[in-house]
């Protein structure tokens, strides 16, 4: 379980494949304090430790993680966000995000706003009912809170200290993120299905 507060990012120093599964060797100032069997949000993505070594970590992204994110089309030298999983005893100060990835956005605008910055994401149409106004959201694993909200659309606003601390700088219009929605919504969702 995560909260959606980036610690740090990460760089894609190696990729390579075996058969329908992706490793990632990423170097960061995190992968020398991990271990083995750790969970570690990348962008959003729940993976698992492997290896560790040189200051990097091992991941592997199986097909269903690759088909629904943006892990697919990762490069050599691309910037990932990092975050350890949240301890029992500790704060929450995101939101709880599980890094189970639900679907990818494309980001259609990015605009300066006097010290902060907004961007705009088109989504599948068929989440609609996931999202809220001034709800909460984890866009490439970092806690986000959504407005505008339209049936395809939305927008986040993005404070200086996150613009400074995470892959946001990277996000250009055209490029896909990786989407959670709050998992509330998800349960109660599920429960209203049921009911039919």
């Amino acid at each position: 379980m995560f909260t959606g507060i980036i610690e740090t990012t990460g760089e894609i120093a190696e990729i390579s494949h075996s058969g329908s599964n992706i490793q990632f060797w990423i170097s960061s100032s995190l992968s020398g304090m991990l271990k083995i069997d750790q969970s570690l949000s990348h962008d959003g993505a729940c993976l698992t430790v492997e290896a560790i070594k040189d200051g990097m970590h091992q991941v592997t992204a199986i097909h269903e993680t690759v088909s629904k994110t943006t892990l697919g089309s990762w490069k050599s030298g691309d910037r990932v966000n990092l975050e350890r999983c949240l301890p029992m005893n500790g704060r929450l100060d995101g939101h709880l995000i599980q890094g189970h990835v639900d679907t990818t956005a494309v980001c259609i605008e990015r605009k300066e706003a006097k010290g902060s910055w907004e961007f705009e994401f088109a989504f599948p149409k068929r989440f609609g009912h996931l999202i809220i106004d001034k709800g909460s959201i984890s866009l490439n694993g970092i806690s986000l809170t959504v407005f505008d909200l339209q049936k395809k659309h939305f927008k986040v606003a993005i404070i200086p200290y996150t613009f400074e601390h995470t892959n946001i700088p990277f996000l250009q219009p055209g490029k896909k993120v990786n989407l959670e929605f709050d998992m509330l919504g998800k349960y109660v969702d599920r429960i209203l299905s049921l009911k039919g």
